[in-house]
């Protein structure tokens, strides 16, 4: 001990001097190494190249190699440096030869570097090559030999080395030039990207095309000298032709690369997408694309997910349109009116609160609330319509009679859980418009909320009936990041799971419409839960299906906002949606979560639950409709001993009254009803011996509606056209008198139907009957001049 502390304190200067070189030697070698941009490049679930992003600098330069092909490890360790695998980072003999060699040739005539020492030139860019830069790169090269493997080494030339214009690396190379993977390449191919960095110019074709070959088959007769590739193998790879002219790089996802893009910029991610599934998808988008630019319509998205892992599966941002029609723009994430395809939502709210069941009628008759006037696309009305029936045909007007039924500000509420991103103002800024297209949200938060609600199910019956806190979980785009689906708990998460299978049952019946239209498309023994969407002036076409495996959702539309006649959900994006269902793997139809569900008796003609005067049947709903009302349609009335009258006390004996009952709609409904039920029979008349009551309930206006603006025009001779009055009686036989203003016009009997010709201004319209019931309505008048 003695002795080392001697010679210590005898040397210290130069101990001290090692000491610094030793640490100088250690921290030299940068790290990262390399500071150069990347390309952003996203791949398949299966490794396969879906798109890439030229890096910021310009360059072809993809992220570093995750491995380098034995091909190619061969080609370019014979070719570059053919004891790579032995020295230390640097050649002495190699060195020495090139330096004799270049001595007596005045010139540089051969190099003396491995590939350990190209690896730090390439990471050193743009220095002077000299003698002390070459210095500096050997004691480099030994230090990167102690920090990183052989195998990391390799994978740093195969990453960075340049192979002619703005393509670097393997990579990009074996894409550009061979239109293939790396590990796909052959050996010729392989050696001839050997031979690429050393001489980069020869690849431009036309020029040095004979260098070229000749750098390639002496590295092939090389490789076949030492037993890498045998005299078959050889002879077949001399006959290979060079690469004539570069590839363009797959754009398989174009979006999803710009999506990918704002957060991973410059990486290599691995995604959740199906290659052939994104294929097939693009050349079903490409198909339509052809039909729907015939109507001025340009742009159109798919997206389709897997429900039980939330992985997006295949993801189409834009039609192959051009830059005049906004070809570029992501219409995934861009927020465009909802038309239709959130009244699923209303219907399972309603039922998971017990204010609906699946049968229950709902009215369909003009309508006015607060001076908005909802109409439904036919223009037409049913009267009364099951509440399944209503949502299949996706109308109008039940929908809004309902939304303000049961609360706009509850159900505004209730649409947070989602996460619509785009939905982000006040019930009262929406206000009843929300539930037909009043609000705006996205393709990718509206497949979400569909995979949210058929996994919900799913989860429900695969468990002990149980819910996980975190359903309504974002989609899952890396492939190394599963979904988060939370804890499990005995509680809904937002809508129990017998709501939504009551939801998606109704929206599986749009599969059999009364009418032959783009259903032709369908495989009809698929079932799936389906709905489509068409915003004001035709702008947006949606349509999503569900099924208890895979969500499809599609838009169609123009990204500039330009509405196009006969445009909708049904006839532009319903057919796209079958096409990528068609596929899809066949899936089962849901299982019915029993333990969120009741048997409950039910009026078959009113969908209400059953009283004792009406027909009954027995259906499972959820678990809250066994609150729901009783049907208040079927009422007991007293009839004469024929039934062809009614009657009471006061004209007949108790004894030869026939009690019976009779289905009855408000008068309002009945008169469209009967339009579509020819079964539907209205109240039998008083015997005219008896003494009738009514009520004003027994009589309303169809036309004008409370309040409301009426503009006559001119015919074409100049003539202000009438104003035509309407009511509906439920004893059509009752003489109603007509007044305006206090003014006596017309008595009408049966058909309560009269023409006037008012002054312009305010007037008060007014109906009596016989019975002395009185309605009213206030209406303005315009004329035009």
């Amino acid at each position: 001990m003695g002795r080392f502390v001697a010679y210590v304190k005898r040397h210290k200067i130069k101990l001290s001097i090692a000491v610094v070189a030793l640490v100088g030697y250690y921290f030299c070698l940068p790290e990262p190494l390399f500071h150069a941009p990347m390309a952003t490049v996203i791949e398949s679930n299966d490794g396969q190249l879906l798109a890439a992003k030229i890096a910021s600098d310009g360059q072809w330069r993809f992220p570093v190699v995750d491995s380098v092909p034995v091909k190619f490890a061969k080609c370019i360790t014979y070719f570059e440096d053919e004891y790579f695998y032995t020295h230390p980072g640097f050649n002495p003999v190699a060195m020495t030869k090139a330096l004799y060699a270049n001595i007596k040739a005045g010139k540089v005539v051969r190099g003396g570097s491995t590939i350990t020492q190209q690896v730090i030139r390439l990471s050193r860019k743009g220095k002077h090559r000299t003698y002390a830069e070459k210095l500096i790169e050997l004691i480099l090269a030994t230090r990167l030999e102690f920090r990183y493997s052989k195998a990391s080494i390799l994978k740093y030339y195969a990453s960075y080395a340049p192979f002619g214009g703005n393509v670097v690396g393997l990579d990009v190379a074996a894409w550009r030039y061979f239109g293939v993977k790396p590990e796909q390449l052959s050996w010729a191919e392989s050696a001839t990207l050997a031979v690429l960095p050393n001489a980069p110019s020869l690849i431009y074709p036309g020029k040095n095309q004979l260098e070229l070959l000749r750098k390639r088959n002496d590295l092939l007769k090389k490789l076949y000298e030492h037993q890498e590739i045998d005299e078959t193998t050889y002879q077949l790879s001399l006959q290979e032709s060079l690469p004539q002219k570069p590839f363009a790089l797959p754009q398989v996802a174009p979006h999803l690369l710009q999506y990918v893009a704002k957060k991973k910029l410059g990486k290599r991610i691995k995604t959740t997408i199906d290659y052939h599934l994104q294929q097939q998808a693009n050349t079903v988008v490409q198909h339509h694309y052809q039909v729907l630019k015939q109507n001025g319509v340009y742009n159109a998205a798919v997206l389709v997910m897997n429900v039980h892992t939330r992985q997006v599966i295949a993801y189409v941002g834009n039609t192959p349109t051009d830059k005049a029609h906004q070809k570029d723009v992501d219409i995934i994430h861009a927020p465009r009116s909802t038309g239709s395809v959130i009244k699923p939502l209303l219907y399972a709210a309603m039922m998971d609160a017990g204010e609906l069941l699946p049968t229950t009628l709902v009215p369909d008759v003009p309508t006015q609330i607060a001076g908005y006037s909802p109409q439904n696309f036919d223009l037409n009305y049913d009267g009364a319509v099951p509440a399944n029936r209503a949502l299949a045909r996706s109308l109008n007007v039940p929908a809004v009679r309902l939304l303000q039924r049961y609360g706009l500000e509850k159900f505004r509420d209730q649409l947070k859980a989602f996460h619509l991103r785009d939905i982000n103002k006040s019930a009262d800024y929406y206000g009843l418009t929300l539930i037909l297209g009043g609000a705006e949200s996205n393709l990718w938060d509206l497949c979400k909320t569909y995979a949210s609600l058929s996994s919900t199910v799913n989860h429900f019956n695969e468990t002990s009936s149980e819910y996980y806190k975190k359903e309504f979980t974002e989609p899952v785009l890396y492939a190394d990041t599963p979904a988060d689906f939370g804890e499990k708990s005995i509680h809904k998460t937002v809508f129990d799971a017998g709501s939504i299978y009551e939801t998606f049952n109704a929206m599986q019946e749009v599969n059999r419409p009364d009418g032959d239209e783009a259903w032709q498309y369908f495989d009809s023994s698929r079932k799936i839960a389906w709905k489509t969407g068409t915003s004001f002036g035709n702008r947006d076409a949606w349509a999503i299906g569900v099924t208890k495996d895979y969500v499809v959702g599609v838009w169609t539309g123009n990204a500039d906002g330009e509405g196009r006649p006969n445009m909708t959900g049904v006839s532009s994006a319903a057919p796209i949606m079958f096409d990528v269902f068609n596929m899809l793997p066949r899936s089962t139809w849901f299982t019915m979560p029993y333990d969120e569900m009741v048997q409950v008796e039910v009026c078959k003609k009113s969908g209400y639950l059953a009283t004792d005067l009406c027909e009954k049947e027995v259906m499972w709903v959820p678990k809250a409709g066994a609150r729901f009302k009783s049907c208040p349609y079927h009422q007991l009335v007293h009839l004469d001993a024929q039934k062809q009258f009614r009657v009471n006390t006061s004209c007949e004996d108790v004894g030869a009254i026939v009690n019976t009952s009779w289905f009855v709609l408000p008068p309002l409904m009945a008169y469209y009803y009967k339009n579509t039920d020819a079964s539907y029979s209205a109240l039998p008349p008083f015997r005219s011996d008896c003494a009738a009551t009514t009520t004003s309930e027994s009589m309303q206006f169809i036309y004008p509606k409370q309040d409301g603006e009426v503009v006559l025009p001119k015919d074409f001779n100049g003539k202000t056209n009438d104003l035509i009055l309407k009511i509906a009686h439920d004893k059509p036989e009752t003489t109603i008198f007509w007044y305006v203003d206090d003014t006596f016009i017309k008595a009408t009997t049966n058909f309560h139907e009269i023409a006037i010709q008012p002054a312009e201004g305010k007037h008060v319209i007014t109906a009596l009957d016989e019975n002395g019931t009185e309605i009213h309505r206030t209406i303005f008048i315009q004329k035009t001049h």
